[in-house]
């Protein structure tokens, strides 16, 4: 019988997954698996009976991946199983950064008391106009398993997209779409872009790649849309460019005591996955991946051995 804990509330339908070959337990101790979705790892002593540990979810910054495959312990995650809630808030990004949604519900709530509220919203709904994302041009950074759902979709509404991925080639790319225009130069699809949307991992190599040089070549006005680690954003780069109007709008889903006071940023609360439905697909993939790994040896999606 394995013990399996969770550090963190783990959808009930993954958990279900597991055969009678496995026990859900609440004490840590003596398990051979730990399931993990937001819960920093990094500090903690794992007994030495744990032998992987599966995360619910793309990321694993919050894990110490090194240091447990020394210690022989398998980590894995689940790329791909919430990449259809990110995508969708993309697309709510998109949308709230052209028009003033937020500014016009708050009008209204600000408003609440006015008994002719519907005529004079006719008034000043103009203070909230905006534009439409369609026609307009998205510049796709990263093709993964989220970056390929987003051109799609922003296709689907009239977009052009334009992407760029330093492990794709041309041919690969057109698998994602016929239509996208693909780029080996980051600059290029900076330049080309009206919206920009970033979908790679946080690394060494990644870290802060939007920085003021990489800002200098977007167009004016344009708008960056982060759903995938406030660490690629040099943050003190972005004020500067949203202070001036060189980026018309920067909406990141990673709130910090910075960001949310930046001018014209748009910043949600890490709402990324938080969705039933991925955190049932996240739940489901590692649930299966474990058993894969302690009853036939698999390393599906294995992340450090």
């Amino acid at each position: 019988m394995y013990k399996v804990h969770c550090l963190n509330n783990i959808s009930q339908k993954g958990l279900d997954c597991f055969t009678s070959d496995y026990e859900i337990v609440d004490s840590i101790d003596d398990a051979n698996v730990i399931l993990v979705r937001s819960a920093n790892m990094h500090e903690m002593e794992l007994p030495a009976t744990v032998k992987c540990v599966a995360r619910a979810g793309a990321g694993v910054n919050n894990i110490p991946l090194d240091a447990l495959a020394e210690k022989g312990v398998a980590v894995f995650n689940t790329p791909g199983a919430n990449a259809n809630a990110v995508k969708e808030l993309v697309l709510a990004g998109l949308l709230l950064s052209c028009r003033d949604i937020i500014g016009g519900t708050n009008w209204v709530r600000e408003n609440a008391e006015d008994e002719n509220i519907g005529k004079d919203a006719e008034k000043a709904k103009k203070a909230f106009a905006g534009g439409e994302i369609l026609g307009k041009t998205l510049g796709v950074i990263g093709l993964g398993a989220i970056g390929r759902l987003v051109v799609q979709s922003a296709e689907a509404l009239g977009m052009t997209c334009v992407g760029y991925d330093p492990f794709l080639n041309a041919e690969k790319a057109a698998t994602i779409s016929e239509k996208l225009e693909f780029t080996e130069d980051l600059n290029e699809l900076l330049s080309k872009s009206d919206f920009v949307t970033i979908h790679v991992p946080a690394t060494a190599d990644t870290t802060g790649m939007i920085n003021a040089e990489a800002i200098s070549n977007m167009k004016d006005g344009a708008v960056f849309l982060n759903f995938s680690r406030d660490k690629l954003v040099n943050e003190a780069d972005m004020a500067e460019a949203l202070e001036s109007g060189k980026v018309g709008k920067y909406v990141t889903d990673f709130a910090n005591p910075t960001v949310v006071k930046m001018k014209n940023a748009i910043v949600i609360p890490h709402l990324g996955a938080s969705t039933a439905e991925a955190e049932d697909n996240c739940a489901k993939m590692a649930a299966e991946e474990v058993m894969a790994y302690l009853e036939r040896g698999e390393k599906i999606h294995c992340v450090n051995m």
